[in-house]
């Protein structure tokens, strides 16, 4: 694996994943990371040819100096023409990341016309992860409203804290939508916690991805507890950038995203923590 030329002091690595600088491509992630001081990539998969090429992406992750920290599995609605079957799409994510030397797989929980695949989700992704040797983190979704009722969209449920899933990714943004508590929802996950796709949001049903401080999240406390809990993952910064008015402002606001995160990542001293608890 690439050692990043740009690491912090940071015990937990902050990533970006390429989803923040839609819509270019995944090459144009590597350099913006590599460009702000970021600690890796997320890399997800789309239907840009390169975030489907292990040999491509290890030459990024080369020339750039920035590790791939996860591999996100095409499992979204805009990506269902991506590598085939539904099964294909998550065996083929292990796949290449292993080949690009992370053991992270980021994948949404199935959708509710997708059959067996839906039925017997939970068992093959342990299967696919026993045969691997890689960790496939289900990610946590939302509630779809049509006139003004639930639909039944993921199977079962878009909620993966009740769900037999060994590894879970959180995604503040999606939890604002479904008007829950990140910080709790982190307390309750507790090791089952493996990834945390950074943002905020506000529940007002849609998913806007924004810069940490400008939604309804409890993100401090949220990224706080994982700093103080010797949590072992990767935060890895998700923030839509596609109303950015040009390079020069998507970058402020994922260097905006990038230091929050440091900040409240950073390791708090033993002066620190007495200077807190002498004023309380």
């Amino acid at each position: 694996m690439i050692e990043s030329g740009h690491g912090s002091s940071t015990e937990i690595p902050v990533a970006l994943s390429s989803a923040s600088v839609y819509p270019l491509n995944v090459h144009d992630a590597f350099a913006v990371s590599h460009d702000l001081g970021y600690d890796g990539v997320e890399v997800l998969v789309t239907g840009n040819q390169v975030s489907q090429d292990p040999a491509a992406l290890n030459r990024l992750a080369e020339r750039y100096e920035q590790p791939i920290m996860a591999i996100h599995a095409p499992t979204l609605l805009l990506t269902q023409q991506v590598w085939g079957t539904a099964w294909n799409k998550i065996e083929s994510a292990a796949a290449m990341a292993v080949e690009v030397g992370c053991d992270v797989v980021v994948a949404h929980p199935p959708f509710r016309w997708q059959g067996i695949y839906a039925t017997e989700f939970a068992t093959g992704i342990r299967r696919i992860m026993e045969e691997y040797g890689v960790r496939i983190a289900v990610e946590n979704m939302y509630p779809w409203r049509a006139r003004g009722r639930e639909a039944k969209m993921y199977l079962p449920h878009w909620n993966p804290i009740p769900e037999p899933y060994e590894f879970v990714t959180w995604d503040f943004s999606h939890s604002a939508i479904a008007d829950m508590d990140s910080a709790a929802a982190f307390r309750d996950l507790g090791e089952r916690l493996s990834h945390v796709h950074l943002c905020d949001g506000k529940n007002n049903g849609k998913d806007e991805h924004l810069v940490p401080g400008r939604g309804t999240q409890p993100v401090i406390e949220g990224i706080e507890y994982l700093r103080d809990s010797a949590w072992d993952g990767v935060v890895a910064v998700e923030v839509s950038t596609r109303k950015a008015k040009g390079a020069g402002e998507r970058e402020a606001w994922l260097g905006e995203t990038l230091q929050f995160a440091r900040r409240h990542l950073a390791p708090v001293s033993q002066d620190a923590k007495g200077g807190s608890a002498a004023t309380q």
